[in-house]
């Protein structure tokens, strides 16, 4: 599939490839013939029409500029589908052609058709979530005794592991992502209710053409068409919102990690990735990148779908024109987040000896709550807190360690032995329960 430059950067080509246009009229075409089926066993259209509607419903035949023209002057693409549809039939058997798209509407073909390619995006990012739950649960368990610094508010703290952040990320992506393929779920329903919501035209064959209609797609029947009533679809584009978020924590995550002045932890490079037009040394965190800037187009979608909400009546004017091209950029650009950062975590590269020359870089200062915690079990923590910030000051202004200037003080050295100041500065000792955390994290499925 062809793609514009300027959305070069903004797609993965499995993701653009569901919305194409091949992809799209497929779909409402799909609709069509499948409506004639259960319209025939029904008995509401003789089977001959089935047979030649659905032999006539082939995306390849009709002329997609001009089903474009045609629908922006339409106001929906299913009007002049339906018409190319019919005249198509029309022209290689007149009574067949009398049968197409009979008792639906234009929104019916046009939101199913959304449900169906919904469906086939369901799988293409079950795919993704699962390879990229799989190499996050890898590198967490190569990494969980790999200690580096915690960071809070950009600043340097008590160490953690590498393990337990990837976890981290595992744990917020798997609940995001069974989050959004429940919803995705939830949404593969039927739409089809007529002009406005009754199959009036259809009779007493309103629910057996709907239930036969529901079975040729292999969609669920909902208990009545939701035309105006847009939640399922809803609850997708803002999963997607959260999923994406997520993805784009991890990606900002990785990209300071990545800084020269940091250096700890590298997306992978090569084919042409990460590199720089006039710096030939530097790496850039394209992928993640890539991630972020997904990361900051879906919240604007999520919100154009939710103001597109409160729908006039049975059917509204201008949400359903709004809606298809959000959805499909929600998707696409969760898409390639995703992918994006399932390149990242199968090719992480760690360097576990700048993660130790970080932790030393602090001289210490990252440990002056284990020492806050160790005298203030005899001085009461406020006034332990007092004198470990003295310690810090002198500290920071003679540019010695904080274990030098904690033995310059008596008060200090009274509850505490100079090989107990030394202990102090131990990173592998002061993790807490960084591995059960991390072990809870990838167990848990909540």
């Amino acid at each position: 599939m062809s793609t514009r430059l300027i959305e070069s950067f903004a797609n993965a080509p499995k993701y653009a490839e569901l919305f194409s246009d091949a992809s799209l009229l497929q779909a409402m075409l799909d609709f069509e013939a499948a409506l004639a089926q259960a319209e025939s066993s029904a008995g509401v259209i003789p089977a001959s029409a089935a047979e030649a509607i659905a032999k006539s419903a082939k995306a390849k035949d009709f002329d997609v500029e001009e089903l474009a023209s045609r629908g922006l002057r339409a106001g929906t693409l299913s009007i002049p589908l339906v018409k190319a549809l019919t005249e198509r039939l029309r022209a290689v058997d007149k009574e067949s052609a009398r049968f197409v798209h009979w008792g639906a509407t234009s929104q019916d073909v046009s939101d199913t058709a959304m449900v169906l390619l919904l469906r086939r995006a369901r799988v293409a990012l079950a795919e993704d979530a699962a390879r990229l739950q799989a190499a996050l649960r890898r590198a967490s368990d190569e990494h969980a005794n790999t200690v580096m610094l915690g960071r809070t508010l950009l600043q340097a703290g008590p160490p953690i592991t590498l393990g337990l952040k990837i976890a981290g990320w595992f744990g917020e992506l798997r609940r995001s992502w069974a989050r959004l393929d429940e919803d995705l779920g939830d949404v593969a329903i039927l739409q089809f209710g007529g002009a406005v919501g009754t199959l009036a035209s259809l009779g007493d064959k309103a629910l057996p053409v709907a239930t036969g209609l529901a079975k040729q797609l292999g969609l669920a029947l909902p208990a009545g068409p939701w035309h105006a009533h847009r939640d399922r679809l809803a609850a997708v584009v803002c999963s997607c919102g959260i999923y994406a978020g997520a993805l784009a924590k991890m990606a900002k995550d990785v990209s300071l990690l990545m800084q020269s002045e940091v250096g700890e932890l590298f997306e992978p490079g090569g084919d042409g990735r990460g590199g720089s037009s006039t710096m030939p040394q530097k790496r850039n965190p394209i992928a993640c990148a890539l991630a972020l800037g997904a990361g900051n187009r879906v919240p604007g979608y999520v919100a154009s779908f939710l103001s597109g909400m409160p729908q006039e009546h049975e059917r509204g004017i201008g949400g359903l024109q709004a809606e298809a091209a959000t959805i499909a950029r929600t998707i696409e650009d969760t898409g390639l987040a995703l992918v994006s950062m399932s390149e990242v975590a199968e090719g992480f590269s760690v360097d576990d000896g700048r993660m130790k020359r970080n932790i030393a870089s602090t001289r210490g200062m990252i440990f002056a709550e284990r020492a806050m915690m160790k005298i203030g079990a005899q001085l009461g923590r406020d006034s332990a807190h007092t004198l470990i910030e003295q310690a810090v000051r002198r500290a920071e202004q003679q540019g010695v360690s904080l274990g030098e200037a904690l033995n310059a003080l008596p008060q200090v050295t009274a509850i505490l032995s100079a090989q107990e100041i030394h202990e102090l500065a131990d990173p592998g000792s002061y993790l807490g329960a960084a591995e059960a955390f991390r072990k809870r994290l990838l167990a848990s499925e909540e």
